[in-house]
């Protein structure tokens, strides 16, 4: 601030009359002016840090609209800081290490929003607080040497603790999709393979091994609900296909990522090199939620295009999405029908057997150690999301390490907010047989009777393969429920059911519409 500022801040404050001063009470005139000077000067600090708030603000605001809720939550809110703006670089403080990797992921979209407020470029640079060795917001005071305190602190405070926890949550619930890279650790090998996702597995696995006019299904077109392993079966293709066929060029890529390219490209005129690389480039082309062409009348009809391109040069596309073809609204019948022109097989939620299976893969893979009593208990309340299923894993992973505590059933129940047992429900050969009876629409006396009829016979079968397989129960039992039948036709029904569900779409939704149920 230079002196004439100074100087007009003091005389509009205090009006001083430099007229009347005399050699009398020239040292009082003096003191005062250091007084009313070191006032100024606090003045222009305090509006420094209402600047840098109200960026801050303006900055958040923007990483509000773009960053998912769960995100901007525990990444930014209440917890990024703009501290500094020096030359070209601005400078903003975080909670702690691990939320600063996680928002330096976003620096790019905090540059723009800095620049939209201030109309210049500049480089975000993001620290921790822990590490930090100073406090940006607060007024520093010295402090003499007997009144200064030295403390180290260790211990996490429980917000910390949350706030970790629910940040490696988020990130395994979310993983970042724009400019999506094969990653190299989901393989045919680590998917697990159940009677809802088996004819999927199979189909990407005949494609990885013979991709394109080469092999039988030069389309393949993946669709389920989220969290499914429907982009697992994408990296485990793309994976195996460069392992057994190195030559060929691999695409693997979002539909947003792909019209992102699209219109930059048409912006320059350069729409040709669009469908030159894909046609000619391109062996492999796997496209990620391929229902987001939805009410995009410009991408559709390059993709239009280049899907006939690919297609009569006998490439390989594969795409996946959460619906089938038929049901994506928004896209054109043209589009829907080359969609079709391959093998459309589907992936239903997993049964309970797979789900323990998939929780025993990822307990591996976390090097994790969990008994079979909570894994029973996680995988019969998580039910129709793999993601979410194995991110109850990484919850509890993250607890155990920040608290020092084992993974027992009462802390299960607790992070992962299950109801506690006067709530559940004890499965039974009855309640098996109960929810088999009412999902087929017969009467469970029917089940329990010596009736051979076809419908009451595929019920009976199905109820006794649940209750071996969920109940655990006895051949015995079994037997004895269902009209007093020996042990030999338990194993007949078991084994009939066990095997008709790796062949049998029907069947597979069938039983865990049942399973899901119970």
């Amino acid at each position: 601030m230079t002196q004439d500022f100074q100087s007009s801040l003091i005389k509009h404050f205090f009006s001083v009359d430099s007229e009347t001063k005399t050699k009398d009470n020239k040292e009082n005139n003096d003191e005062l002016h250091k007084n009313q000077t070191s006032r100024a000067q606090k003045l222009e600090t305090i509006e420094t840090k209402d600047e840098l708030s109200s960026i801050n603000h303006e900055v958040l605001n923007h990483l509000k609209t773009i960053v998912p809720e769960l995100k901007f939550k525990t990444y930014f809110e209440n917890s990024l800081e703009l501290t500094s703006i020096d030359q070209d670089i601005a400078v903003f403080l975080v909670r702690t290490s691990f939320i600063k990797k996680s928002a330096e992921l976003f620096s790019e979209e905090i540059a723009k929003s800095l620049y939209n407020v201030l109309g210049t470029n500049y480089n975000v640079q993001i620290i921790a607080r822990e590490n930090a060795d100073y406090s940006p917001m607060e007024e520093q005071k010295p402090k003499s040497m007997s009144s200064t305190k030295f403390t180290l602190e260790l211990t996490p405070t429980r917000d910390d603790i949350k706030s970790k926890v629910n940040a490696e949550y988020i990130e395994h619930m979310n993983p970042i999709k724009s400019g999506i890279r094969v990653d190299h650790t989901k393989t045919f090998d680590n998917f697990v393979v159940g009677p809802t996702n088996n004819i999927a597995q199979a189909a990407a696995k005949a494609v990885a091994m013979a991709p394109g006019k080469e092999g039988k299904y030069p389309s393949l077109y993946i669709h389920s609900n989220s969290g499914l392993g429907k982009t697992h079966l994408l990296h485990a293709v793309a994976n195996e296909i460069a392992d057994k066929h190195p030559n060929y060029n691999i695409c693997l890529i979002t539909t947003r990522d792909f019209m992102e390219e699209m219109i930059t490209l048409l912006k320059v005129n350069k729409i040709n090199d669009f469908f030159k690389k894909y046609t000619e480039r391109v062996d492999v082309l796997m496209i990620d939620d391929i229902h987001e062409l939805k009410n995009k009348e410009g991408t559709q009809d390059q993709f239009f295009h280049v899907f006939n391109e690919m297609h009569n040069k006998g490439k390989q596309l594969i795409f996946t999405s959460d619906k089938n073809p038929k049901e994506i609204t928004g896209i054109s019948e043209r589009i829907k029908s080359r969609l079709q022109w391959g093998l459309v097989v589907d992936i239903q939620p997993p049964d309970l057997e797979t789900r323990i299976a998939i929780l025993r893969r990822k307990m591996e893979a976390l090097d994790l150690y969990i008994n079979e009593d909570v894994l029973s208990l996680i995988a019969s309340r998580i039910k129709t999301n793999i993601r979410e299923l194995e991110g109850s894993l990484v919850r509890l992973k993250a607890v155990s390490e920040l608290m020092n505590v084992e993974i027992e059933v009462e802390l299960v129940k607790e992070q992962l907010m299950l109801p506690n047992s006067e709530n559940e429900i004890e499965l039974t050969i009855e309640s098996v047989a109960k929810a088999t009876a009412q999902y087929f629409r017969l009467p469970l006396v029917d089940l329990k009777s010596k009736g051979r009829n076809q419908d009451i016979t595929r019920a009976r079968h199905v109820a006794m393969y649940l209750a071996r397989k969920i109940v655990n129960a006895k051949q015995q039992e079994i037997g004895a429920y269902f009209g007093g039948r020996d042990h030999s036709s338990v194993i007949h029904a078991v084994n009939t059911i066990s095997e008709r569900v790796k062949t049998d779409p029907s069947l597979s939704k069938d039983i865990n519409a049942i399973e899901s149920n119970l």
